[in-house]
């Protein structure tokens, strides 16, 4: 019998107490899968109303599954064993930790960086590749299928029998891959992208790869009863509240794997998350950790709330009976609950939270700027405030850069814009995410040297999930964005601007558009990736704390 579990303690555990009653007594959770567009207010109904069919998805996705299983039987029959998704954002973060947690190979490129974008085009001969875009217009996932396609052209590989398009039905990526015959498969049209995770786009790429979809259908179904009942042990209204009702906001929610077996589940709910809620001045800004150890979760601050996502039902969290004061909650149960669980969950917070969680208004000024600067083309930007070796130096966002010459006196300079008491940093590397990923080892160590949560991600990819909150949440993080010269350039068939043209104003658009809501950016550009990722990993090393040296005092 499929289960779910959410257990909370101290600031959680009152949230939940204060704030589920109330829910239940607006009968929030059958209203949400009756789709009632209304109950985020009136300002959201428009967009609600085309937003609730993922609730019922574990059974309106039943009759993809023969189709999948009968295209995966055919690739498989032509030598056709590696699975390539090209999506962004909702699109690939589902498939990624639905592949994972089946132990099957998927190879996930949800980047416009040139050298990630080549190390993903190789083995043509047995490789098939999903582009998911709900739009049809996501100029990421273009650009990768116009890579993809001229690949298998050159190999002489017709690519109408190698590319899967999964999008939304009408939309002009459906009309044209229909017309020039490649296979399509619509998903839900009323199905935002972050609450996808059982549609066509989570469902096409995971099943081609070899995961069993039925299964996380099942898991989502047999629980779809226990999270549309109005009642207070709903795990899905307990964990909404737990999240976005803590009096006064712990507005940072770490996420920590503590033996789940799922993998990759914070990064998914990272997205969801984020995305949905940080908008208005208001949010929850979820924190991805590694570690038991990391000091998110060891010393969480008076401003967090810790989410232990376990595997064992009766876990018990005796921390929490020497530490009352720290907010924690505990949730189990298979992914397919825990992804519909989540769903709920947030949608949920965003009731609470009084803001709209199907939109995302600041993905879109980030989108926006990065087109202007590709339209008036990139050219070679604001001249460096200076130049480390092999990185150029900027400071957007006021002036408060100073005097500082080298990349370890910027930093220090960021961090003194630091709030310390509500503060995060963020780290936005729009690097590789394969080669260059020990790069993200050094965020535990700045989290302890700056006593506040670190958040690292992948850009572009991160613009799909924390992006929405850096721009859209409270006016409380301080930015660095490290940027790079790739080792060779990929020209985008059919565009007059390039890979490394298109993720550079990606980058430049979304500093842009921070620095514009008054946020600091301090951007690293390495003019030499090898030598510059050197001089920055040395100072983010120097800068960091090791876990010995912590000596940190948790209080909450």
């Amino acid at each position: 019998m499929t289960s779910l579990g959410v257990v909370a303690s101290g600031p959680a555990a009152d949230a939940i107490a204060a704030s589920v009653p109330a829910l239940v007594e607006a009968q929030f959770a059958s209203r949400l899968f009756a789709q009632d567009a209304t109950l985020w207010g009136p300002e959201a109904e428009s967009e609600s109303a085309i937003r609730l069919s993922w609730v019922n998805l574990a059974r309106t996705s039943r009759p993809l599954l023969g189709e999948i299983a009968a295209l995966r039987d055919q690739l498989r029959g032509e030598g056709v064993d590696r699975i390539v998704l090209c999506g962004m954002g909702g699109s690939s973060l589902a498939p990624e930790v639905i592949c994972g947690t089946a132990g099957v190979d998927l190879v996930v490129l949800d980047s416009s960086q040139p050298d990630m974008v080549r190390g993903a085009i190789v083995e043509l001969e047995r490789t098939a590749v999903v582009v998911s875009s709900k739009s049809g217009s996501t100029v990421e996932t273009d650009s990768q299928r116009r890579a993809f396609q001229a690949a298998f052209e050159e190999k002489g590989i017709d690519p109408t029998s190698r590319i899967v398009v999964v999008t939304d039905p009408g939309s002009p990526l459906d009309e044209q891959s229909r017309a020039d015959g490649y296979r399509v498969i619509n998903a839900d049209p009323n199905v935002g992208g972050r609450y996808s995770a059982l549609t066509a786009f989570g469902l096409v790429p995971s099943g081609l790869a070899g995961a069993d979809i039925e299964g996380l259908l099942d898991d989502a179904e047999a629980v779809a009863d226990v999270l549309s009942a109005d009642d207070d042990g709903n795990p899905a209204l307990r964990l909404g509240a737990a999240m976005a009702a803590t009096n006064p906001l712990r507005d940072k929610l770490v996420l920590v794997d503590d033996g789940s077996g799922i993998i990759g589940l914070p990064d998914w709910a990272e997205q969801l998350i984020a995305e949905s809620t940080g908008k208005q001045g208001t949010g929850i800004l979820p924190v991805v950790v590694g570690s038991l150890d990391d000091p998110e979760v060891a010393h969480p601050d008076p401003d967090v709330t810790v989410v232990r996502l376990t595997g064992d039902d009766d876990a018990v969290d005796t921390d929490a009976e020497v530490h009352a004061d720290r907010s924690s909650i505990e949730v189990t149960g298979p992914l397919g609950a825990q992804l519909l669980l989540w769903e709920v969950a947030t949608a949920a917070a965003g009731r609470l939270l009084g803001i709209n969680p199907f939109d995302q208004p600041d993905v879109e000024s980030a989108k926006k700027a990065s087109r202007a600067l590709l339209d008036q083309g990139m050219g070679s930007g604001d001249e460096p405030a200076a130049t480390d070796g092999a990185v150029e130096i900027r400071a957007l966002g006021g002036d408060w850069l100073g005097d500082a010459t080298t990349v370890p006196q910027a930093l220090d300079a960021l961090l003194r814009q630091l709030d310390p008491a509500r503060g995060y940093l963020a780290v936005m590397a729009y690097l590789d995410r394969i080669t260059d990923a020990d790069l993200a080892s050094v965020r535990p160590g700045l989290a302890r040297r700056t006593h506040r949560p670190v958040t690292f991600g992948w850009g572009p990819r991160f613009l799909h999930s924390t992006g929405q909150f850096h721009k859209g949440g409270p006016a409380t993080g301080v930015y660095l964005q490290v940027t790079t010269a790739p080792h060779a350039d990929l020209p985008i068939p059919g565009r007059e601007f390039s890979f490394g043209d298109f993720v550079a104003s990606q980058a430049a658009g979304d500093a842009q558009v921070l620095a514009e809501h008054g946020r600091p950016v301090l951007q690293l550009h390495l003019t030499d990736h090898d030598a510059g990722l050197a001089r920055v990993r040395e100072a983010l090393t120097a800068l960091a704390v090791p876990a010995a040296d912590d000596d940190t005092k948790g209080s909450a």
